[in-house]
């Protein structure tokens, strides 16, 4: 188990992070990999839980220092990456890491990794459901949301570079299809 890693990518909306929650909570050999980031946190969130919290300057320190194993600059000063530290913390556990990250870390998460990871892009069924899911959360401005529809469409055209696409149009059947896939490729 340990050595392995779950890349579970998406466009905002999507779903990713309710499906990997889902498998977090059906399997106690795979453990949550807490990225880092240089936003500040939304409504609840909390520094260790979510994400792990840092300035922009603290983490441009941590790029220099080689201490991520990936990091992309998502938006100007807004940074996001997979600590090399958190990756051994889990390992030494002995459980697979399930990454929860944006479609560009997924990629390059699966460079990074080769054949110990699976990676999976989960997609809605249309970018104007993915509106619909972004305004239903309420966590983000029209601005925003807009913002991150646009991206999307972009962020879509990666789904070729993961080793499965989900098509998330029903939640049960794609939960059940994430476990499967996650049981296959632990079982190797």
């Amino acid at each position: 188990m340990a050595g392995k890693v779950l890349i579970f990518s998406a466009p905002s909306g999507s779903g990713k992070s309710t499906i990997v929650g889902n498998i977090l909570r059906k399997r106690d050999d795979v453990e949550f990999s807490v990225s880092a980031t240089s936003r500040p946190p939304r409504g609840e969130e909390k520094d260790g839980v979510e994400y792990l919290f840092f300035s922009a300057d603290i983490f441009r320190l941590l790029v220099r220092d080689d201490k991520f194993v990936e990091y992309e600059e998502v938006y100007e000063d807004r940074f996001y990456g997979t600590l090399k530290s958190e990756v051994n913390r889990i390992w030494a556990k002995g459980h697979a890491i399930a990454f929860d990250v944006d479609v560009k870390g997924g990629v390059n998460l699966k460079k990074y990794f080769g054949d110990a990871a699976l990676s999976v892009f989960i997609q809605a069924p249309s970018v104007e459901e993915l509106r619909k899911r972004l305004v239903a959360r309420g966590t983000d401005t029209p601005e925003a949301i807009e913002e991150r529809v646009a991206k999307a469409a972009e962020e879509m055209t990666y789904a070729p570079q993961f080793d499965r696409i989900l098509i998330n149009d029903d939640l049960e059947k794609a939960f059940r299809e994430s476990e499967k896939m996650v049981a296959a490729f632990l079982a190797e």
